[in-house]
């Protein structure tokens, strides 16, 4: 059925989304996309540790059933009115399901093994997770191109890139330009920003988000991740793909052409219009939420990132340069030390420090198999937890 809603036509086919991590940042707002646009069903959804609403959002959403990611977790939770699956049986039962599209906004690297399977199956994946690509990035692409898988993403910053390339060859791109707010330490010094605890670099200036993810944009190792991530998406060169400091974050991104075109897409900070547009592209639909306000917005600013102050993005670079294993050691050891930082363990220069040595102690494995990355994972997260 078509219907005219909002000023706009649009196809009102029922489309089926399996959404895993649904208690997280991507998934609460993908959950509010839902209640507004009633012909998006939620299929399937999972959680982590936080499985205090799964009754509620059970009753409101009626999935098919319930995922619980955390061992602990899954066996104290309590009778639902639908299955839930643990961490054991999980894989099988989303392989089972009448899933349209998966949107994956698990965060770390325990996202890998769902992308590696939705791929496989030749199913059509909307990624928030990075570290898939990061961790994985010519394994997955390999496995797209044999099952004729289609990913989307979900970041703002490569949704923009992705929306900036349609009607275009994409041969015809000579660069990309990744925007990024520069985080919560963006106007301090080095000095002043060693003595600095984890709740201060909570304060996002922008963005609502996570915990992980708002203190990966503190020390620009979430911007190295999306580096890495696009080279995979957009099949670019390392010299293609630059980093910009905007502020504002209201360029998320843009693609310059060899002509010398730049193309952008602008917008509030607001993650529901890329995970919109994932579900429903090429369609645009209208939707209750804020727009942008130029009469607001007197200037925009841009800055060349400072790598002194904030090495990670840096130290991504070299594991995308070195390739192989590398940049799983880049990922796990910034997750193992992002948790110390949390904890107040360590100090913010030290998650740096340490994924920087981990780095130099690990001998790169080139093309490794789904077993060797997630054998490697398992290992380097005990190894480096012990010697943390």
């Amino acid at each position: 059925m078509v219907l005219f809603y909002k000023g706009l036509w649009y196809n009102n086919s029922m489309k089926k989304i399996g959404l895993l991590g649904a208690t997280g940042s991507i998934g609460t707002q993908t959950l509010t996309i839902l209640r507004e646009f009633q012909h998006l069903r939620l299929s399937f959804l999972s959680a982590h540790r936080q499985t205090d609403r799964l009754s509620e959002l059970v009753a409101e959403f009626r999935p098919d059933f319930v995922i619980v990611t955390d061992p602990d977790a899954y066996s104290q939770v309590g009778r639902l009115d639908v299955p839930v699956y643990g961490p054991d049986d999980y894989i099988s039962a989303i392989e089972q399901s009448d899933a349209d599209i998966l949107i994956n906004a698990i965060v770390g690297t325990s996202g890998l093994l769902p992308t590696v399977k939705w791929i496989e199956w030749g199913r059509t994946l909307a990624l928030a997770n990075k570290e898939s690509l990061v961790s994985a990035g010519e394994l997955v692409t390999n496995l797209r191109q044999q099952s004729g898988a289609q990913i989307v993403p979900i970041d703002s910053e490569h949704s923009a890139i992705w929306q900036s390339l349609q009607g275009n060859d994409p041969k015809s791109v000579h660069k990309i330009i990744l925007t990024a707010s520069g985080g919560a330490f963006r106007d301090h010094t080095k000095q002043e920003i060693t003595g600095l605890p984890a709740k201060a670099a909570l304060k996002h200036p922008n963005w609502s988000m996570g915990q992980k993810i708002t203190i990966d944009s503190a020390t620009l190792v979430n911007k190295g991740l999306e580096v890495m991530e696009a080279k995979w998406l957009f099949d670019l060169r390392e010299d293609q793909i630059e980093v910009l400091i905007h502020r504002e974050s209201i360029i998320h991104s843009m693609v310059e052409y060899v002509d010398g075109a730049i193309m952008a897409q602008l917008g509030v900070p607001d993650m529901k219009l890329p995970i919109l547009y994932a579900l429903e592209h090429p369609k645009r639909l209208a939707t209750s939420w804020p727009k942008l306000d130029w009469s607001q917005i007197p200037t925009l600013h841009f800055e060349k990132p400072d790598t002194e102050r904030f090495p990670g993005l840096a130290l991504a670079y070299e594991a995308m340069r070195k390739g192989g294993t590398m940049p799983l050691v880049f990922n796990v050891a910034n997750e193992v030390y992002v948790e110390e930082y949390l904890k107040d363990k360590i100090t913010f220069y030290g998650i740096t420090d340490r994924i920087a040595q981990a780095m130099a102690d690990h001998e790169v494995m080139q093309q490794p198999s789904v077993a060797d990355l997630l054998a490697l994972e398992a290992q380097l997260r005990q190894q480096l937890k012990e010697t943390s």
